[in-house]
């Protein structure tokens, strides 16, 4: 077999162990392992093995990952977080589906404080959509909202897509980060926009709240949710004028984070226990799915697909837009199927000469495959954030109903992804200012 044969052989039994719901990581790595045996030999598969993880372990921008989910962590078990959203839903409740825009807005608040997009879904389905049912608020709508909005998760900062993005592609993180911003507040900007006239046009999706707060009310719960604000202009104050550097950057937010929530008297040593068992068990999870895309792409390298694959692109992708525009149909076919993180990190070897032979720019690339992965986590049959608020719903609203409210958020994202696509400047106009 050629070796082009034999990676593609390896690419079917990559699909048949992900088809058996093994682990992500685990049908990376072997996968592999076995193509690397089969092209090079044994003594070459354990010897990768070995190295490979190690340099990527080692690799010094990493250390910022398990820092910035562990500030998200203890935001979100000293309740932090909360106080966030019923600000929101005090100030927002007069707009039409005012508690949706509300769960939106936390969202991004919650996403300085997180950087990921599966554990603000997770956080908000058990938060908001509760809310929003009482109020009578359609299933669809109040499940949707909190699946959509979990991906705003992966822009504003922290962001781990973009940390392991800057890794692979040599880029700057700091850069990556702020990069973010604009794109991830225009995403909730578009949500916010899709909920008023989606309410405007049948006002029974989501019925006036008959909730009525008094301006003095209003001003202790705004007042009651510094923590978060304060957090995000820690980490995005401190990277914008280079007092913190990226990897720093997430140990700043944890210690801010334990501080505010010790002014704000929620601190506690049983949530900083559960905070920390949650980092390690979710850095474990996002490493070995990071170490196993590694070793396929390099079994990938040695199958020559990435190659074969340039050389069928470059037939067709004779200009920049054509190539986007297969880029983008590749990432949203993938998306349906493959873990985002191990999406990027299995897509990224392939597509990175690409980006130097079409001269793109690194930091806007890298904010067009953060959307597209996102993209992904709502897309069915395997959108990962649908599983992960069904999950946190329970059976008081069913699958399909979840995936159907969701798919209207999807339009949205269409319109922010050509925004983003034609206008770079969204995306690069807070790096350029940077330093």
């Amino acid at each position: 077999m050629s070796p082009v044969d034999i990676g593609l052989s390896c690419i079917g039994l990559l699909l048949v162990l992900l088809a058996l719901r093994l682990p992500i990581g685990v049908a990376l790595g072997l996968t592999a392992f076995t193509g690397i045996w089969w092209l090079r030999g044994s003594g070459a598969a354990f010897s990768l093995m070995g190295s490979t993880t190690f340099q990527f372990i080692a690799h010094w921008s990493l250390t910022a990952i398990p820092m910035f989910i562990l500030m998200g962590a203890i935001a979100f078990h000293t309740g932090l977080t909360r106080t966030l959203f019923d600000a929101g839903r005090a100030w927002l409740s007069f707009l039409p589906g005012g508690l949706a825009i509300a769960t939106n807005v936390s969202s991004a608040g919650f996403a300085a404080a997180s950087g990921s997009s599966v554990a603000m879904a997770g956080a908000m389905s058990r938060l908001a959509v509760p809310e929003m049912l009482r109020a009578k608020y359609d299933p669809g709508l109040a499940t949707g909202v909190v699946a959509a909005s979990g991906t705003l998760g992966a822009f504003i900062p922290p962001s781990i897509p973009f940390v392991l993005y800057a890794v692979f592609m040599e880029a700057s993180v700091g850069q990556l980060l702020m990069a973010g911003i604009i794109p991830g507040l225009l995403t909730m900007l578009a949500y916010a926009a899709l909920i008023v006239i989606r309410v405007k046009l049948n006002p029974d999706l989501a019925p006036r709240t008959t909730d009525q707060y008094a301006m003095p009310e209003k001003l202790r719960l705004l007042a009651r949710s510094w923590p978060l604000p304060v957090i995000v202009a820690g980490v995005v104050g401190g990277l914008y004028t280079g007092t913190v550097t990226a990897t720093e950057a997430g140990a700043f937010g944890a210690f801010i984070a334990v501080i505010a929530a010790v002014v704000q008297g929620s601190f506690s040593w049983s949530a900083m226990r559960e905070a920390v068992a949650e980092t390690v068990q979710s850095t474990a999870s996002i490493f070995l799915i990071a170490i196993g895309a590694v070793l396929f792409s390099r079994m990938l390298t040695l199958s020559q697909i990435p190659m074969s694959i340039g050389e069928w692109v470059g037939d067709y992708a004779v200009a920049l837009w054509i190539f986007l525009i297969i880029v983008t149909i590749f990432y949203i076919i993938l998306g349906m199927f493959l873990d985002p993180i191990g999406l990027m990190l299995v897509t990224l070897p392939v597509l990175a000469p690409f980006v130097i032979a079409f001269d793109i720019n690194v930091i806007w690339f890298g904010v067009l495959v953060v959307k597209f992965i996102e993209i992904g986590l709502l897309t069915p049959p395997i959108g990962l954030n649908l599983f992960v608020v069904s999950a946190g719903v329970g059976e008081s609203v069913p699958f399909g109903t979840i995936v159907r409210g969701t798919l209207w958020f999807l339009a949205a994202e269409a319109v922010v992804l050509a925004l983003l696509m034609f206008f770079p400047e969204i995306s690069l106009f807070l790096p350029s200012l940077m330093y």
